[in-house]
């Protein structure tokens, strides 16, 4: 079997409605824009397609001048192989983290519809189903928290990551009085969206330990392992790392190594190399016994979740207020397991004509 075509389609994504903000510093949701869909065919009729929300122009710029004359003619099976191109040449082009992984996402796409298996069983399913964490935008004052804590508590949620303001006084208050408020034996979690340096989030991590947070994700950028090293022996909260640092299971290794993942690292087929870089990150977490949380609420992290053992919750994105429980969470919080063959593309969105015949 050999790739006889690569197309880039390039798609009308609205955004959010309504529309939210993250912490002080940061844009809120995204405008209408355009991402791109993927789509790898073969001479012996089986295709592969992956989605990216954003940045549609830039992916058809790629796939047009990069990625298709080094697709054309290779087996679609040698994932591997393939895998390693697209490293090599990000060394020369420095391609956006979210572009890294879309070949490798239609390649499983392809190979499990070839198989006629959803990609979480080709990976190697775990499980059938996961808990999904709800996890906030930020939201105005602490008395709305508590409010969507309550509204998500009674859509069936079983724990809450809190995306705050970004000062770590007022975050601090934020957390305590969320613990207060849902008790004890709650789950919860805090996301810092990397707004802090190392004072501000040693600071803020005494706070999180003492109120028994899960984990404290992202306090800082990523940029500086040592930083989070020394953040780790400073504070007891368990630290959950490498959600946007660059270099897939590589660069996570060194976290590690450095004893700054105390509560595990973060993967995702957007942010590590799709699902090939994913699921390396998982299996090196695992060898030390960590865990590794699945990065955001897209259709290839249910694929992800399902066959993953050292990850958690699949995290469900929480927009509004009134609260609006995501699609694919039931009614008890859980998420199950995708049935149909391969990965699968977001509903609602107007694809080409051209497209739609094919997927």
């Amino acid at each position: 079997m050999r790739i006889t075509e690569v197309e880039c389609y390039r798609v009308a994504v609205p955004g959010p409605n309504p529309p939210f903000v993250w912490r002080d510093g940061l844009p809120g949701s995204w405008p209408d824009g355009e991402g791109a869909v993927l789509r790898i065919c073969t001479d012996e009729g089986a295709e592969g397609v992956a989605f990216a929300a954003r940045k549609g122009a830039i992916i058809e710029n790629v796939v047009d001048r990069l990625l298709r004359q080094e697709l054309i003619g290779e087996d679609p099976l040698n994932r591997e192989w393939l895998w390693h191109r697209v490293w090599e040449l990000d060394r020369i082009e420095e391609m956006p983290l979210y572009l890294l992984g879309l070949v490798d996402v239609a390649l499983w796409d392809l190979a499990a519809k070839a198989a006629g298996l959803p990609v979480w069983q080709l990976l190697g399913g775990y499980r059938t189903s996961i808990p999904a964490q709800a996890s906030t935008v930020t939201f105005s004052t602490v008395e709305e928290y508590l409010d969507v804590a309550d509204q998500v508590r009674e859509l069936g949620y079983t724990s809450i990551k809190l995306h705050a303001w970004g000062d770590w006084r007022r975050d601090a208050d934020l957390c305590v009085r969320l613990r207060e408020h849902v008790g004890d034996d709650f789950p919860l979690a805090y996301d810092g969206s990397a707004g802090f340096d190392l004072v501000d989030a040693i600071r803020l991590g005494h706070v999180l330990s003492e109120a028994d947070y899960l984990w404290y994700e992202e306090p800082m950028r990523e940029f500086s392992v040592t930083a989070h090293q020394w953040l780790a022996q400073k504070v007891s909260v368990p630290l959950l790392v490498a959600e946007t640092s660059d270099g897939a299971h590589m660069n996570t290794a060194d976290f590690i190594a450095a004893g700054a993942a105390t509560g595990g690292v973060r993967t995702s087929t957007e942010l590590r190399g799709g699902f090939t870089g994913a699921m390396r990150t998982a299996h090196l977490a695992d060898a030390y016994r960590l865990r590794a949380e699945v990065h955001g609420p897209i259709i290839p992290h249910q694929h992800l979740c399902m066959a993953i053992p050292n990850t958690t919750y699949y995290e469900s994105l929480i927009t509004s207020n009134p609260v609006r429980r995501e699609d694919c969470v039931d009614a008890a919080g859980l998420v199950h397991a995708p049935t149909a063959p391969g990965v699968g593309l977001p509903a609602g969105l107007d694809y080409p004509a051209a497209l739609k015949q094919h997927i």
